[in-house]
Order: C-alpha cells, then sequence, then structure tokens
C-alpha cells in the first residue's frame, strides 16, 4: 500500500510531529471557573427557555446555569445528566450554533449567546473528575434486556435500563464501544481518549456487561435474541457507505471519508498518518467537513469540499463551514463527480456543474478537472442488510416515537432508525426514551 501511495502523492510526514500536535489541539478549549461564572452571569435564566425547547434531550439548561452560577458545578452536571448520560462528549460535538444557542435570547437581541455548549462541558468534566457516579442502581428486576450496538444511542439505553434494575448485554461489533463518539468525529473535538473515558464512566452504574466482536450477521440472529432476552433494542448504526458512482472512484487514493476519519480516530501517533498534496473530498456533511479539516491539519497544500446543491443546503452547519474556510479549505458548490482520473492512481477528479430543477440535482454538461491525488466520499452511509422481519422506512428501520419497531419486543434507535436527526444528542435521546419504553413494557 506504501508504494502506490508513494506513487500517488499520498504520504506521511508532510508536517512536523509538533506541528501536528499543535493543530489536533482542543477546538474550544475548557473554561476555567471564573470564565464559566462570567459566561453563565450572561443567561436571562429564562421562564419558557427556548434553549431547552431546542435541546433534542430537554436538559434544563437555565437549572444547570444557575447552578453554575452559584458555584455547583456537580449539581449542575447532575441535571444535565439526568437527561442525557452523555452530556460530556454532547457539550463537544452538538451543533449548539444550530440548537440551543441559535435560539438563545442573547443571540436574539446581541449576536452572541450564551456559550451553552461549553458550560454544559465545564459541569461535565468538573463532576467526571471527581470520579465515582452520580447515579445509583434499582433493585434488580431480574429482566434481561439485549442491545445491539455500543454507539451513543445504545450506551444511553443500557445506562437507563440499567440504572432501573434490568440486566443489560450489549453486543458490540466493533473491539471498542462509543460507536461514531469513538471511530466518526474529528480528533480535534474529542481529545484526551474523551470517548473511551466516558464509556468507563458510564458503565460504573453497574449491570452492563459489553461483548465485543458480536454483532448481527456475525453469528447473532434477531430470533435467537429474542428467545434468550426480555426486550431488544438495536443501534446499529448505518455500516454501509454510498457510492459515487462514477468511472475510475476505486482508483488508489480513493477511499471512504468514514474509514479514514476512523484510523485517524484509532491512530497513537497521527504523524504517521499518509494524505495526499490534492485532497477533494465529495459530500456536504459533517462527515465531509472532519475528513476535509483534518485532512489540512495533516498537512495536505489543497482541500477542497465539493458539494453538489447550493450552500444554503449543505448538512454541515455554517459554524461548521466557517471552521474549514479558517483552515484553508475550499468549498465548491453545485458542481458533482464525473470520473476520477490517472494511471492506477488517482490524479484528477473530473466534475461536472449542476442545477436544481423541481429540487433535483441535474448535470449541466459543463465540467472542469482539478487535482487530487486523494478523494473522499462522503456522501452518506446505509443500513447493511436488512435484520429479519423488520420494516424499513426510506431505507432504516421503522419505528414509532417511543422506538418500537414493526417487530413484537424490539426497539431501534440513533442512525439505523426512521426519524429524528443523525446527531450524537438525537441518538442520546433516542436510547433513552426507547429505554422508558422497555421498562414500561417489562413492568406492565
Amino acid at each position: 500500500m506504501a508504494s502506490s501511495h508513494q506513487a500517488s502523492g499520498i504520504q506521511a510526514g508532510r508536517l512536523s510531529s509538533q506541528d501536528i500536535v499543535d493543530n489536533f489541539g482542543d477546538l474550544h478549549p475548557a473554561y476555567d471557573a471564573h470564565e464559566a461564572s462570567v459566561a453563565a452571569d450572561r443567561c436571562y435564566f429564562c421562564y419558557d427557555a427556548p434553549c431547552m425547547t431546542a435541546c433534542p434531550t430537554s436538559i434544563d439548561i437555565p437549572q444547570f446555569i444557575r447552578e453554575i452560577q452559584t458555584g455547583t458545578p456537580e449539581a449542575a452536571a447532575r441535571t444535565i445528566f439526568d437527561q442525557n448520560i452523555l452530556g460530556g462528549m454532547c457539550a463537544r460535538v452538538c451543533p449548539t450554533e444550530t440548537l440551543c444557542e441559535e435560539v438563545c435570547v442573547r443571540e436574539t437581541a446581541e449576536g452572541k449567546p450564551v456559550e451553552i455548549g461549553r458550560l454544559q462541558r465545564y459541569a461535565t468534566d468538573a463532576l467526571m473528575a471527581k470520579g465515582g457516579h452520580p447515579f445509583t442502581r434499582a433493585a434488580s428486576t431480574g429482566k434481561r434486556v439485549a442491545i445491539v450496538g455500543a454507539g451513543p444511542a445504545g450506551l444511553s439505553a443500557a445506562h437507563r435500563l440499567a440504572m432501573l434494575g434490568h440486566d443489560v448485554v450489549v453486543h458490540e461489533v466493533k473491539g471498542k464501544s462509543g460507536g461514531l463518539n469513538e471511530f466518526g468525529i474529528a480528533a480535534y473535538k474529542s481529545t484526551n481518549d474523551f470517548a473511551a473515558r466516558e464509556v468507563s464512566w458510564l458503565m460504573q452504574i453497574g449491570g452492563i456487561n459489553v461483548k465485543h466482536g458480536d454483532g448481527l450477521g456475525a453469528g447473532l440472529t434477531l430470533d435467537a435474541l429474542k428467545a434468550d432476552f426480555d426486550a431488544v433494542f438495536l443501534s446499529i448504526g448505518l455500516a454501509g457507505v454510498n457510492a459515487l458512482r462514477a468511472p475510475g472512484e476505486n482508483k488508489d487514493g480513493s477511499r471512504d471519508a468514514v474509514e479514514f476519519i476512523a484510523e485517524l480516530r484509532q491512530a497513537t501517533d497521527l504523524s504517521t498518518l499518509a494524505v495526499g498534496r490534492n485532497v477533494v473530498v465529495i459530500g456536504g456533511g459533517m462527515t465531509a467537513v472532519d475528513a476535509a479539516v483534518q485532512s489540512k491539519l495533516l498537512g495536505a497544500e489543497n482541500v477542497t469540499i465539493a458539494y453538489r446543491r447550493g450552500q444554503d443546503a449543505m448538512g454541515a452547519s455554517r459554524f461548521e463551514q466557517d471552521l474549514a474556510t479558517s483552515k484553508g479549505v475550499k468549498l465548491m458548490f453545485n458542481v458533482m463527480p464525473v470520473a476520477l482520473h490517472g494511471e492506477g492512481a488517482a490524479s484528477e477528479i473530473e466534475l461536472e456543474y449542476t442545477s436544481i430543477v423541481d429540487g433535483k440535482v441535474s448535470g449541466t454538461g459543463e465540467t472542469l478537472r482539478l487535482a487530487a491525488d486523494q478523494l473522499f466520499k462522503a456522501i452518506g452511509q446505509t443500513l447493511e442488510g436488512q435484520p429479519e422481519g423488520l420494516v424499513l422506512e426510506a431505507r432504516k428501520i421503522k419505528v414509532n416515537d417511543t422506538g418500537r419497531t414493526s417487530v413484537a419486543a424490539v426497539w431501534a434507535g440513533g442512525d439505523c432508525a426512521s426519524g429524528g436527526e443523525d446527531l450524537t444528542v438525537t441518538a442520546v435521546a433516542e436510547g433513552r426514551d426507547a429505554a422508558m419504553d422497555i421498562h414500561s413494557s417489562l413492568m406492565g
């Protein structure tokens, strides 16, 4: 692999180790106590807080900010964790600029919201640093629940079910828990192995047994799980990746963005990661931005995100778009890939300008070429296979508002399920709500 990489311009060591360490520092440095106090003082503690309505997990934001203001960040953390047990990670990765902070009254009045995400991190970090766990487990119910997938939805459901006294077995196909928190989020958003530390902290509730290397299709069937357990919760994510369907997309130098991000997140020394000189990312969501920005931070000279629609249609928030451009990433709109060129390895990508007709993307016939020795595909992920007997909706598992599937005693949530946005915070809410519905169902 290395020899073809060298030939195609993809190489490690484009920057010094120290430059890379500096580049991948914390995107939003943590508040100290004084900064948190000043930030909390800006909150109006609205009676009908719009920030709380905008939070998918309905955290009582005015309450936790008041607790920070009164010098009790651990109490604030408890308020957060009551609703969102992965509040520490959500504080780091939530697009707060399009959720709670976008509707903040300070944002409306002054164009500068209360920094809710950073305050949430301050509180949750304070409690987690003290050690121990803020919740205790209820007496055992004797009921057993299987969870497939140890991502945000699965972990959220597992914690809530264990807290309510059920015995939980989590089946995770990968060698580590955390799902996208561990494998799919930019390294500068989750530093110091936070995802793994958060999982260890969550598991302190007790009553949760995780079996790694275990997933649907990997020796595990839904029928067998239903026979062995009182309820099943599926949080299997989206493991398949959409194809570009463009000639040459399988040339050396072309790969899935999610695979690149996962490799980066699991690397112990980022300076050993190979990156191209001219990188092109196809897509318009958070994954596209994460792949593009990290390519730049690793030393790629030219990085371009090519998106088939206009800027307003991009899945990535304006904050994420601005972050990309601030790091030197070029954003191109209304272009789609038609071919990847090069002898064996990629050297150029051919893009066609697009127009939007009746909401649909169509090519105009006019093309351009960009140098591209590395191409990342970030055009969405799909459900792999169809779990036995489950009805699908828009290529996801069809569920009701509490996560019930078309099969009795089987629930689903997170990215694999129909409904909400593909966000960590939404997955946490879906896991929590399904757990409450499973509890009600099991306890009659």
